[in-house]
């Protein structure tokens, strides 16, 4: 990972140099204004259009998931595209197409793998995940083989 905080402004530096040589520097800093200008305002749009859509699914009692997900993208591809460069505002547009970012949400989420839960005790995150160890939901009661879960025991006072 610390090593793409080097790599990639460096690609960045080349293509701008390579740019600025074909097309002048003035032309290049200007392509770089445009893109940056024209990727925030197409971010307000899409941002807008995924709040929309999140509020419709839970006014019908569904969960945005998929929403929410879109909304971190975007927050991803708004840092990309404010960020100077070609590669970072070519990534930072590809996630504000709708159908490319929701394959890329696809993607990272047919990938990703949770290994631990939350631990409401201790306030905390806790993995249960153990290299050789299959049971990852709590402690089984040994007499009958079925899961035991934690009960957390406490009074609940609403105060408005």
């Amino acid at each position: 990972m610390p090593l793409l905080f080097i790599a990639i402004p460096l690609i960045e530096l080349y293509f701008i140099i390579v740019v600025g040589e074909a097309i002048g520097a003035f032309w290049t800093v200007m392509l770089v204004i445009l893109t940056a200008v024209v990727g925030v305002s197409l971010l307000r749009i899409q941002g807008m259009s995924t709040l929309m859509r999140a509020q419709r699914n839970m006014a019908q009692g569904q969960i945005p998931a998929m929403e929410m997900m879109e909304g971190i993208a975007l927050a991803v591809a708004g840092v990309l595209l404010i960020t100077p460069g070609f590669i970072t505002d070519s990534i930072g547009m590809l996630c504000l197409i709708p159908a490319s970012r929701q394959a890329i949400i696809r993607y990272i989420m047919a990938r990703a793998s949770v290994h631990g839960s939350f631990n409401a005790t201790m306030g905390g995150f806790e993995s249960h995940h153990q290299p050789g160890n299959k049971q990852q939901h709590g402690d089984t009661d040994s007499s009958t083989g079925h899961r035991v879960g934690r009960t957390i025991e406490g009074e609940y006072k609403r105060e408005d």
